[in-house]
């Protein structure tokens, strides 16, 4: 009878601990896998469409908010905003290439964050770029936050 009580107790014990564990804790995507999150696939979207020179379109994939700002902006502010960022993207296949080398998605409730770095050897050494992209969640949509 004690052992029943006592088993009976470490499990209630147990079910309690799992039930108020913060079921919010952010949850990290490595490699492949995050092409097939909605975040990643708004991040190699929105890379192939600045890459093209498609800027509306790339907007359209921002929160409200970011799509205010970039109205917002003057159109001198916008054209050398879209043509510095023209010439530092990649194509779609490209990013996704890398993203599927070395790409972190960290989902953390409604935000991630989406970090890339990328190692480059030549023959005056070895370099290393990060890039990293913020995104609004909202149900299973995702959005370019930043």
């Amino acid at each position: 009878m004690i052992r029943r009580q006592c088993s009976v107790l470490f499990t209630i014990s147990a079910l309690s601990l799992a039930l108020c564990s913060p079921s919010g804790a952010a949850t990290t995507i490595n490699g492949a896998a995050i092409l097939d999150n909605p975040c990643g696939k708004v991040a190699v979207k929105q890379m192939g469409l600045i890459h093209a020179g498609k800027f509306e379109d790339a907007n359209k994939l921002s929160t409200p908010e970011m799509q205010a700002q970039w109205k917002a902006a003057p159109a001198k502010d916008r054209a050398m905003m879209s043509d510095m960022a023209k010439e530092m993207s990649q194509t779609e296949a490209q990013f996704a290439a890398d993203i599927k080398a070395s790409g972190v998605l960290v989902v953390d409730a409604s935000t991630a964050k989406l970090t890339v770095k990328k190692t480059t050897k030549d023959a005056n050494g070895t370099s290393t770029s990060t890039t990293t992209q913020d995104f609004k969640l909202n149900g299973s949509e995702c959005m370019v936050s930043r």
